[in-house]
């Protein structure tokens, strides 16, 4: 929200991406809520959602919506325009592109798919976006809802359940929760992956989806991935998987986290790991079999840091591996996440990875299940729950 009113008024498309039921359509119905509060009439705020057939099939097509928009003005007057899931437009760019050169439009774009801002669309609206991009609830902004304790089991929960904002209102019923996330999933799949490819079998989508979100965290080529579901007796080729996890990546199911060479400060274009948009993408695919709990961690930790900084990538130094690193304006910092450190030889390679790091700059050792603080040699061990909730 706070964004969204920086925003406002300035001659620019402000666009919000993310995954589905996110919460996109959501904040922008609290936005138009405070324009009316605000003193905008009704007419000049002009709301269309393409998931909606009757809109859809109206003005989805050619450059009807923009028409409608164009005479829908008032000279002088400021009009906010808002387009819900706008990749279903056919004249995608040239509607965007056009509307946001009309004097007194206020315009506000949501897309599922990262293809909203890629090729012409970009091109065409080259230093005239802004984007805000929304994940499922954090952590901490699960536990601010009214009657959740941040304590007593609720990472456990979060773990499974994760914090899509609608599985909050299901009253912890597991049933239920799968089942929704589950549609989450199938919806994306069929919407915003399908239509993409050239070529579906979803028994090969399917496939490929279970076998990334089961291997959130770990390096990923495609002739890896390929290789492996090949040997399992699923016999796919390379173009598939690629075309595939390249779908799951554009609808925001799968983030890729490019590695990053600490002491040649070059990203690396081989080898990415992948993370979920939201850890109970998971569960409600796969359950909760052959779960591995560190790397499940790793993936809320991932998301986090997503949320406070500009980048994220995973750290290669030499033959070892920083979990993350981040960098934005102030500087790198570094993060090794481990689910425990009770044994010696554990803490010792989690330290020793940090301690070999170049230079200054913060590095913290992030643990899941040990209370309480503790730095050696000026490395702080931290607590994973106490660092989501607080901000850093």
């Amino acid at each position: 929200m706070a964004w969204l009113r920086r925003w406002r008024g300035h001659p620019l498309a402000k666009v919000i991406t993310g995954v589905r039921r996110s919460g996109k359509s959501t904040l922008l119905a609290m936005f138009q809520a405070e324009l009316a509060a605000a003193g905008a009439s009704p007419e000049r705020i002009m709301s269309f959602n393409l998931e909606d057939p009757d809109i859809d099939a109206e003005l989805g097509a050619g450059l009807a919506l923009y028409h409608r928009v164009q005479a829908g003005l008032a000279p002088g007057q400021m009009t906010h325009v808002f387009i819900d899931e706008a990749q279903h437009l056919v004249e995608l760019e040239r509607t965007v592109a056009g509307l946001v050169r009309l004097p007194g439009v206020d315009l506000y774009v949501t897309g599922s798919n990262s293809g909203l801002l890629s090729g012409e669309l970009a091109t065409r609206l080259t230093g005239r976006y802004v984007e805000l991009h929304v994940l499922p609830l954090s952590f901490a902004e699960t536990t601010s809802q009214a009657g959740v304790d941040a304590g007593d089991g609720a990472f456990s929960r979060y773990l499974r359940f994760g914090g899509f904002p609608y599985v909050g209102r299901l009253g912890g019923d597991e049933t239920m929760i799968r089942e929704y996330l589950g549609g989450i999933v199938d919806t994306v799949l069929l919407k915003d992956v399908a239509p993409r490819q050239t070529s579906v079998n979803a028994a090969v989508m399917g496939t490929v989806t279970d076998f990334m979100f089961d291997n959130i965290g770990n390096p990923a080529s495609i002739k890896r991935v390929s290789d492996t579901l090949t040997s399992a007796g699923r016999r796919i080729g390379r173009g598939a998987v690629e075309n595939y996890v390249n779908g799951l990546v554009e609808a925001y199911l799968l983030y890729p986290a490019q590695r990053y060479d600490i002491r040649g400060k070059a990203r690396l274009s081989s080898n990415p790991k992948y993370y979920l948009a939201d850890p109970g993408l998971r569960w409600a695919r796969l359950g909760s079999r052959h779960a591995d709990l560190g790397h499940l961690v790793e993936n809320i930790v991932f998301l986090e840091l997503l949320r406070r900084h500009d980048r994220v990538t995973v750290g290669k130094l030499g033959s070892g591996e920083i979990d993350f690193v981040i960098e934005n304006a102030d500087g790198a910092a570094y993060y090794q996440v481990a689910l425990n450190v009770d044994d010696p030889n554990t803490l010792a390679r989690e330290l020793r990875s940090l301690a070999a790091i170049p230079g200054h700059a913060p590095r913290t050792l992030l643990v899941a299940d040990q209370a309480g603080r503790a730095t050696y040699d000026g490395i702080p061990r931290v607590n994973v729950t106490d660092w989501l909730l607080r901000a850093e």
